[in-house]
């Protein structure tokens, strides 16, 4: 399990490595299926759910730079369908994990707020500043909301690689089956990965044994 658009030229360390890492498993000579997923979608997921905990929690959502970077989300289920293929497969093969909808972030978050009946007001805000607030808020919530190489990954356009969908499910139809639940309790990537007790807003105090919907995983 790769990332998508991974490289050795890449300004950012996260995409180098996951290139090197690549590149060792191709030089090893066995067989092998690498796969590229971008932003994951499903029940217990991270980064959705918690898109849509800010839009329930505050009046404005801020946006960083003017919000028309894109991205190419996949369904869980659809990733684990391609797991199970790759690892039944007797060639090599580099496969890019993405989704049949392809959305700008803006209108992500507006579809997130629309599945929730909600209007966040959107705020178009420096990406610096963004990453300084989401840097502040992380305090708050003992997490690490988003890093800024995340933060330059997503504004790069890296989350939405081209060619042919290979996941089946709508983010959007999801999104308006599962609006109800959503961004109910704020989900931390640090105690879910490390076992890390984290402030959890919503009463629950053992933030690795949420169970909400809503990653880059």
């Amino acid at each position: 399990m790769s990332i998508a658009n991974p490289s050795l030229e890449s300004p950012l360390a996260y995409y180098r490595a996951k290139a090197e890492v690549e590149r060792t498993v191709i030089d090893s000579g066995i067989p092998h299926s690498i796969l590229r997923p971008t932003v994951i979608f499903g029940a217990e997921d991270i980064l959705i759910n918690n898109m849509a905990w800010f839009v329930r929690s505050f009046p404005v959502f801020a946006i960083p730079g003017n919000g028309k970077y894109r991205v190419r989300p996949i369904y869980v289920g659809d990733l684990a369908g391609l797991l199970v293929r790759a690892a039944q497969r007797t060639g090599n093969e580099t496969l890019n994990a993405v989704g049949l909808e392809t959305l700008t972030f803006e209108e992500l978050v507006r579809r997130i707020g629309r599945a929730m009946r909600a209007s966040p007001r959107l705020l178009h805000v420096p990406a610096l500043l963004a990453y300084a607030a989401t840097r502040m808020l992380g305090w708050w919530v003992g997490d690490v909301i988003l890093t800024w190489e995340e933060y330059k990954g997503l504004m790069d356009g890296l989350l939405a690689p081209g060619g042919p969908a290979t996941g089946e499910t709508q983010l959007t139809e999801w999104l308006e089956q599962n609006g109800s639940l959503l961004g109910r309790k704020y989900s931390s990537e640090l105690a879910r990965h490390y076992r890390i007790s984290a402030l959890s807003i919503g009463g629950d105090k053992d933030a690795t044994d949420k169970g909400v919907c809503g990653t880059q995983g």
